[in-house]
């Protein structure tokens, strides 16, 4: 089924925007959730215990809602994204948000706007402004004071976690980058349901530590991790999409400046962490930047 998308220029409308307002809602509780499951799963069993609930649910409303297979136009967006952004950007996070507080990973993550902007640069031709430049050039000044927060963590893990939050926002950019185009021949719900999928199948490596954490697992870790599958990846992941399909992925991206700031809050009221002064300074400089190349 064919999409029809809006001017790039139209603001979303009323459902996407609701639509969009839940995803960031959801995507934020992400970051607190998987930060609390990690100590009961390894990132890879993580990943692929979410994908797998997640993927069982969308297909179910797949078929409860017979909309069938994609167009085959639409199927090298949706297997890119599914690897990159449901399966890579996942493993990635997990692992990341082992190494560093929940905030700290949501404001490292959340430069993937800019990076979006930089792969529309080079992919469709989008050119690289000045503005772009300086927001990139922040943004790394960023990521760099967020790390030397953490060198003095510990054995130096903290730092591998900032690159592991970095790989994850290159993964979540190039993952937006490449459904965009399936979502003209897709509907939200297809390219969700089977990026997920595939981002299962991608996953299924881990299948013996996902089941030996399943049996140690306490029954709080495996309820995270089934809230983790339904809601932040079934039903935030398909509103992302719906809201995508209307809109540009530049001004979707930018829908997720508030991410940041309801993980640190979130976090503070859930977990009782709260990122080092040093990374809120570094994160609000990745932020910054965003803010710096989205102007004009």
């Amino acid at each position: 089924m064919e999409q029809t998308l809006t001017d790039s220029a139209a603001p979303l409308d009323g459902r996407a925007l609701a639509a969009a307002g839940t995803t960031v809602l959801l995507w934020a509780s992400a970051f607190v959730v998987i930060r609390d499951a990690g100590s009961s799963f390894g990132p890879g069993a993580l990943a692929l215990g979410r994908l797998t609930v997640g993927a069982i649910a969308l297909v179910g409303l797949l078929v409860l809602r017979r909309e069938g297979v994609p167009p085959r136009a639409a199927w090298p967006g949706i297997a890119a994204s599914g690897v990159l952004w449901f399966g890579l950007y996942m493993v990635a996070l997990n692992w990341g948000e082992q190494q560093v507080d929940a905030g700290t990973a949501a404001m490292v993550v959340n430069i993937g706007p800019l990076l979006i902007a930089l792969l529309g640069g080079w992919l469709l031709k989008e050119g690289f402004p000045r503005g772009l430049v300086a927001g990139l050039a922040v943004s790394f000044a960023g990521a760099v004071v967020t790390g030397l927060s953490m060198s003095g963590g510990a054995g130096g893990g903290s730092v591998l976690g900032i690159a592991l939050c970095l790989l994850s926002a290159a993964t979540y950019a190039a993952g937006v980058v490449l459904q965009k185009p399936a979502l003209r021949h897709a509907t939200p719900l297809q390219a969700t349901a089977f990026g997920c999928l595939i981002g299962a199948i991608a996953c299924l490596p881990f299948t013996p530590g996902l089941l030996h954490d399943l049996g140690r697992a306490p029954a709080s870790a495996v309820l995270d991790l089934v809230y983790l599958g339904l809601f932040p990846t079934a039903l935030a992941f398909t509103t992302w999409a719906y809201a995508l399909s209307r809109t540009t992925a530049g001004r979707m991206g930018a829908t997720c400046y508030a991410v940041p700031a309801l993980v640190v809050l979130m976090a503070w009221l859930l977990l009782g962490e709260l990122p080092a002064t040093l990374a809120l300074l570094g994160g609000t400089l990745c932020l910054a930047g965003v803010a710096v190349s989205r102007r004009g």
